[in-house]
C-alpha cells in the first residue's frame, strides 16, 4: 500500500492516472483566478505544516537562487549573447528580435542598476515550478498539481508572483493586472502573506526578469529552440514591468 519504493538508491512514486487539462491565465474567469492563488496559498501552508522551518535544510534545485543577480555578470552576458547573435548568418527574424531586446536590456540595467534587491524573504517549502503546464483541470477544477522534482525551500511570495508572471501575461508581453489583484488576494489569504512580502517579491521577480536570459542562451549556446515561441512576449513583459511597476506591485499588495 506504499506510494514510495527505494528501488536500487533511487526512490519512485506511484500515483493515480489524472485526467485533465492544462489552462492558462486568459481561460480562467475572475473567480477562478481567486480559486487558484487560495490553491497555490494553500500549497504552501500546508507544506509548512507537513515539513515546518527546523526541517529546512533542503534547498530548491530550480533555477531561482535566493541572492539576487549582479548586474555586472548580466551586463558580461548581455555582449555574450550579442557576439553570438552577430555570428549567426544569414541573420533571420528571432536574430533581429534578440539583438534589439539585449540593447534595449542594457540600457534598463544600466539605468536600475542601484536597484538590485537584497537577499530573498521568508523561506518555506514550495512546489518550485508552478505553472500551467504543471497544473491539471477537470472541467472548471483543478484537479492536480504535478511535477514536483522542484520542491525544496525557497521565498515562498517570489514563487507566488513568478506563477502568476507565467499563468497572467499576455501575448503582446504585458500582465492581466485584474486577474492578479484576484489571484493575490486569495493567495495572501490562504498562506499568510503580508502585502510587504509580496510586494518585495515583486520587486525581487522584477528584477530576476531583468537579468534573465534563459530563453537566448538555450537557443545560442545550445541550439535549442523550443523555448523561441515564448521569447516575444517573454522578453517584451520585462520592459513593460519595469515601465508599470508601481501598477504591478499595487496589483499583488493591494
Amino acid at each position: 500500500g506504499r506510494t514510495v519504493a527505494v528501488v536500487g538508491g533511487h526512490a519512485y512514486a506511484l500515483h493515480p492516472w489524472i485526467d485533465g487539462r492544462h489552462r492558462h491565465g486568459g481561460q480562467l474567469t475572475a473567480g477562478q483566478c481567486t480559486r487558484l492563488g487560495a490553491l497555490l496559498g494553500a500549497v504552501h501552508a500546508c507544506l509548512e505544516r507537513v515539513m515546518p522551518p527546523k526541517r529546512h535544510t533542503r534547498p530548491a534545485t530550480g533555477p531561482h537562487p535566493v541572492e539576487s543577480a549582479d548586474p555586472a555578470d548580466t551586463l558580461t552576458l548581455i555582449d555574450d549573447l550579442l557576439g553570438h547573435v552577430r555570428r549567426h548568418r544569414p541573420p533571420d527574424a528571432f536574430d533581429e528580435l534578440a539583438r534589439h531586446r539585449l540593447l534595449e536590456r542594457r540600457a534598463l540595467l544600466e539605468q536600475h542598476a542601484d536597484r538590485r534587491p537584497p537577499r530573498g524573504g521568508p523561506t518555506g517549502w514550495v512546489h518550485g515550478d508552478f505553472h500551467p503546464f504543471n497544473l491539471l483541470y477537470k472541467g472548471d477544477a483543478p484537479a492536480a498539481i504535478v511535477d514536483w522534482d522542484r520542491l525544496g525551500v525557497q521565498p515562498r511570495a517570489e514563487e507566488a508572483v513568478r506563477a502568476a508572471a507565467i499563468f497572467f501575461v499576455r501575448p503582446a508581453g504585458t500582465l492581466d493586472l485584474p486577474k492578479i489583484r484576484a489571484y493575490a488576494r486569495a493567495y495572501r489569504r490562504s498562506a499568510g502573506a503580508t502585502a510587504e512580502e509580496l510586494a518585495a517579491a515583486v520587486h525581487r521577480v522584477w528584477w530576476e526578469r531583468l537579468n534573465d536570459f534563459w530563453m537566448l542562451r538555450w537557443h545560442y549556446e545550445r541550439g535549442d529552440t523550443r523555448a523561441d515561441p515564448q521569447f516575444p512576449a517573454a522578453s517584451a513583459l520585462v520592459v513593460w514591468w519595469t515601465r508599470e511597476y508601481d501598477a504591478v506591485c499595487g496589483a499583488f499588495a493591494e
